[in-house]
């Protein structure tokens, strides 16, 4: 690094401006481990770069400046990185077993010949069919509210002998 004239009283002022730094830093990063390396980076850009600041501007203003492009090029960074996805066994997709799926299929249709045929019927139409309750209520004969009874006592004893 080539020295910069007068540039011995600037580093002395840029290291009295390492707590407003950190201070500063503590807005956009909350881990004090980040907020170190957010102030660390801009002092070392800050040192590679003093042949550019100018005397007379304020040292802190620019000091900064920095920080914040600092924190604005790491996060846009961050943002566009992604870490191991390329082999990661948790991004596939996972299927589960389909001997799993015939046997709960297997269990539900037991446990719907369970149930009194009232019920099952109002079930079926309801939920398994997608027939209205206005519907099934006038199919069956019966109130619309007889009808929900039906279906909601039908998922309970569905619940009970399933769980």
């Amino acid at each position: 690094m080539t020295e910069v004239p007068g540039s011995e009283p600037v580093r002395a002022e840029m290291i009295e401006l390492v707590p407003a730094l950190r201070s500063f830093a503590r807005r956009f990063e909350r881990n004090p481990a980040n907020v170190d390396d957010l102030v660390q980076e801009t002092l070392v850009r800050a040192l590679a770069n003093l042949d550019k600041f100018k005397e007379g501007t304020s040292l802190k203003s620019w000091m900064f400046t920095i920080l914040r492009n600092t924190f604005c090029t790491k996060f846009g960074l961050s943002k566009r990185e992604v870490v191991g996805l390329d082999d990661c066994a948790s991004a596939r997709s996972s299927i589960s077993a389909p001997q799993e799926w015939g046997i709960a299929a297997q269990e539900f249709h037991k446990a719907m010949l369970g149930l009194p045929k009232h019920y099952r019927e109002a079930f079926d139409l309801i939920l398994l069919q997608g027939q209205s309750y206005k519907d099934v209520a006038h199919r069956i004969g019966c109130p619309i509210g007889t009808v929900k009874s039906r279906v909601n006592r039908a998922r309970a004893q569905l619940y009970e002998q399933l769980n």
